[in-house]
């Protein structure tokens, strides 16, 4: 793989495993923008935003996606669901929205093994009706950078990933 594979989409739709699950049967390396975030900042997602603030997490997604710009090639990466507000995600590989209902991916969140930790870890999706609301903002925006749309609420994630890798020539 030659190009970077950018997933985004919002939050709980999926990225992570999907990006997991295509690293492993493709034999490719995975990243996750929070995660290198996480790491450098040595603070969980959510308590950078309680510490810092959103304005300050958003300059830190902007300084992984100088990163990955310069350092990054052959590697699936999983951003934030506000990560596509970087000025360069077009220049850092092809991107991959991961759609899905906001109904399908709270449903999705709700009903998971590990619920609660699923729901803590996403700062912004703690109020539902904010988080309805920040979707429809997000809705189009995703649909406008993507170079790829994958329906994830009709397709099993082999499916998925199938498709994905099909339509990045993987």
């Amino acid at each position: 793989m030659k190009k970077n594979i950018i997933l985004i989409g919002f939050m709980g739709v999926g990225k992570g495993t999907t990006a997991r699950a295509f690293a492993k049967k493709y034999n490719v390396y995975n990243i996750d923008t929070d995660d290198l975030i996480e790491s450098k900042e040595n603070k969980e997602v959510k308590k950078i935003f309680e510490k810092k603030g959103e304005a300050y997490f958003r300059a830190c997604e902007q300084q992984t996606a100088d990163w990955i710009e310069k350092c990054v090639k052959g590697t699936l990466i999983s951003c934030g669901g506000g990560f596509y507000k970087v000025n360069n995600l077009k220049k850092l590989g092809t991107v991959v929205l991961l759609d899905a209902s906001f109904e399908w991916i709270h449903n999705r969140l709700k009903t998971a093994k590990n619920a609660e930790a699923k729901l803590a870890k996403r700062p912004l999706f703690s109020k539902e009706k904010e988080a309805k609301k920040l979707y429809k903002e997000r809705e189009n925006a995703y649909r406008k950078l993507a170079d790829v749309v994958v329906d994830v609420e009709n397709f099993t994630l082999d499916e998925q990933i199938a498709f994905i890798a099909k339509k990045c020539k993987v």
